[in-house]
């Protein structure tokens, strides 16, 4: 229903510029996995930190630019309209850059945190949490935050793209980038505990990579996504707390 407004080259245009960017985005990742020794940078240079800083908004491009796909397509559905009626609207790319450029500045915090870490001699070489205590944290404060209002709320915008429209929407290229920043921020607000979960199973581990988008493309996209989630966030809960008393 979302593309619905769209002719068929259209759709396909678009579903297939988030394609291929996602499985660029994999590539990427995939070639980075191979290499060892990543965590083990206790001295980093400037290099080093944007290195990694590259690594962190590839990987939320290949996260998240497929859980955006409803939204990005709707707000192509309107400038589609908009053109039939005579009005000229931004294009879908301006939207999205929007919403990546808050992944970006997320992947800014994420090398941050990395680079503690790192410092503080938490991670392996494959970028996951050496200390079992501060691992299974992670669990339990992603699993707490999946039971907050603030995830629900934040859900909410991400599940219901009509609302979000109707209720950010500002003209001009300005205006959409914003309404994409604004996007990415409530994506954000929805998944930042999840992501800390990348230092549990392993920041390069691609499974454990994968496994985490689907969980939130299924939370986003299904219909029991918000009970499933929470459901989801009792049972990271109850694991982190056998990890913690073993």
């Amino acid at each position: 229903m979302a593309a619905a407004g769209l002719r068929r080259g259209e759709r396909i245009a678009i579903l297939g510029a988030i394609a291929v960017t996602t499985a660029l985005a994999w590539a990427y990742l995939i070639s980075m996995a191979g290499m060892q020794g990543m965590g083990a940078l206790h001295a980093w240079s400037a290099l080093d930190f944007a290195l990694m800083l590259a690594m962190w908004v590839v990987m939320m491009v290949g996260m998240m630019l497929p859980t955006a796909t409803p939204m990005t397509l709707v707000y192509a559905q309107v400038a589609r309209k908009a053109a039939r009626e005579g009005s000229v609207l931004p294009p879908t790319s301006v939207f999205v850059a929007g919403y990546l450029l808050a992944w970006t500045a997320f992947s800014v915090a994420a090398t941050g945190a990395q680079w503690a870490l790192d410092r503080a001699a938490l991670l392996s070489p494959m970028l996951v949490a050496n200390s079992p205590r501060f691992g299974a944290g992670l669990l339990v404060l992603a699993g707490l935050y999946q039971l907050t209002p603030w995830k629900n709320a934040c859900l909410e915008h991400c599940r219901n793209p009509a609302h979000f429209f109707a209720t950010h929407w500002r003209p001009g290229p300005a205006g959409a980038l914003r309404l994409g920043w604004s996007h990415g921020l409530y994506c954000l607000g929805c998944c930042w505990a999840l992501m800390g979960l990348l230092f549990v199973g392993g920041v390069m581990n691609l499974l454990w990579i994968a496994a985490i988008t689907l969980f939130v493309l299924l939370e986003k996209m299904i219909p029991f996504g918000i009970p499933g989630g929470r459901l989801a966030g009792a049972g990271m809960i109850v694991l982190g707390v056998v990890l913690l008393a073993r």
